[in-house]
């Protein structure tokens, strides 16, 4: 007869917490299947740990952002924001939606070109865009914003050897009740910086000024910061009516709204604090509305939705490796994923849920990773039914940042899959491999030779 596992009991101090509006529920529901596709066979074909992405919501997501924003204004463009995920499958999906391209990079450019999308579509955001990509954006007639003098100096002298006037917007900061407030990129608005550039923009005669773009944040719960940044941007443009007889053609409001992930240290959960994506567009577009624009010259809305639209179609499955008890009697958890590929686990309390059935009883637990360094931590506390070495989790809402943020550290970088409409299970980046790692380097002769 097999000999049962046994561990020693353990008398601790229970702590319940404050329980939420709903009451607490201590029962865990496994995810045995993501958009009909069980996750054992998922880990079985493809490994573990592995990401999975939902086709289906990120579809749906992007849809109802749209129906958000169209059914209250009637000029509404997306830019899939790339540093958010640019694997080329998922920006396809968005591409396909109708969004364009919102890129902060010459590698992120030419990304997007190579995803076949017209060179008018994309908007070049970033505080460093090198000669050679502003050159790109020039001749293809991309939206170049504009995030500091330096910047916009070098653009005129490359405009000179062209024969192109190239579509510029500036890109504005500016205080709208949030703190810290982001004055790192662009020109500050209340300083008068802001309305300095639009007029050296405007006098240059190599530029077109088309927009004014603003991007306030991450993670902004607050839709009044939206009104107040909708109104200064709406000020700026009937300035430029008033004073240069200049229409702005559109404004872009930039990104940061949040996705339904819980942030550390954040009371309630994701769930129950943020606002809606109906709520965000409703004060954004009456405030440019109401800001007294002709008909004629109402600009286009530009938005740059990242997170919002395709965190939670995102999921991380991993297996447990091994338990064991800390010092102090908490129980602790090892996983074969870490900080490495799970970025947003440093400000993020990602929601944790067994894979298979499991016992009802749970106990509170850190959950680590696989890595030797002491900051691998996925969670610090983290209530979990009892797990055995093999079993397997599903970590939710990861879609955003992870596979751009990722490492390669200790461990290689994991599959990516996408599950289509029909269930059907595409991979979408390999698996990270030995040999693909070490395809850049170069060993100098004198240190092929080594001694025994």
């Amino acid at each position: 007869m097999e000999k049962l596992k046994y561990e020693r009991p353990l008398i601790k101090k229970m702590n319940t917490g404050i329980p939420n509006k709903f009451g607490q529920k201590a029962a865990f529901e496994p995810v045995k299947y993501i958009d009909e596709v069980p996750v054992k066979q998922l880990i079985e074909k493809f490994g573990s740990p592995l990401f999975v992405l939902s086709e289906q919501r990120i579809r749906r997501n992007y849809r109802a952002a749209v129906r958000a924003f169209s059914t209250r204004y009637p000029k509404v463009q997306f830019a899939w924001s790339y540093k958010t995920n640019y694997l080329n499958a998922v920006c396809n999906i968005f591409h396909q939606e109708g969004s364009w391209a919102e890129v902060v990079s010459g590698f992120e450019y030419h990304k997007a070109i190579n995803n076949g999308i017209p060179g008018e579509q994309i908007i070049f955001n970033g505080p460093y865009k090198d000669a050679e990509a502003l050159n790109l954006a020039i001749e293809n007639g991309s939206l170049i914003h504009i995030d500091h003098f330096d910047e916009l100096y070098n653009l005129i002298t490359l405009c000179k050897s062209h024969h192109k006037k190239p579509k510029v917007a500036v890109r504005v900061n500016m205080d709208t009740g949030v703190y810290p407030v982001w004055d790192r990129f662009g020109f500050n608005y209340e300083n008068g910086q802001a309305w300095s550039t639009i007029t050296k923009v405007l006098e240059s005669g190599v530029l077109q000024l088309a927009g004014l773009h603003c991007h306030i944040g991450t993670f902004v719960l607050s839709v009044n910061a939206y009104k107040a940044a909708a109104s200064k941007l709406c000020d700026l443009a009937m300035k430029c009516k008033s004073q240069h007889n200049h229409i702005i053609q559109y404004l872009d409001m930039g990104g940061g709204f949040p996705s339904v992930n819980t942030l550390k240290g954040y009371h309630p959960s994701g769930a129950d604090a943020i606002p809606s994506i109906d709520e965000y567009a409703e004060v954004i577009t009456e405030t440019i509305l109401n800001a007294g624009f002709e008909k004629d010259d109402l600009p286009l809305l530009i938005l740059e939705t990242g997170r919002a639209l395709i965190d939670d179609a995102g999921y991380l499955l991993g297996t447990v490796v091994a338990n064991k008890r800390l010092s102090d009697g908490r129980k602790a958890t090892i996983v074969d994923f870490g900080v490495n590929v799970l970025f947003t686990s440093f400000w993020y309390e990602h929601k944790i849920s067994p894979a298979q059935d499991a016992t009802q009883h749970t106990e509170e637990t850190v959950l680590y990773g696989p890595l030797c360094m002491n900051i691998d931590v996925l969670r610090e506390s983290v209530n979990l039914p009892l797990l055995n070495a093999g079993d397997h989790l599903v970590v939710h809402k990861v879609g955003a940042y992870n596979m751009t943020q990722w490492m390669q550290f200790i461990n290689l970088r994991p599959a990516v899959v996408l599950i289509d409409k029909s269930s059907n299970v595409h991979l979408i980046r390999q698996p990270e491999t030995l040999e693909y790692l070490q395809t850049p380097e170069l060993l100098p002769d004198y240190l092929k030779i080594v001694h025994g």
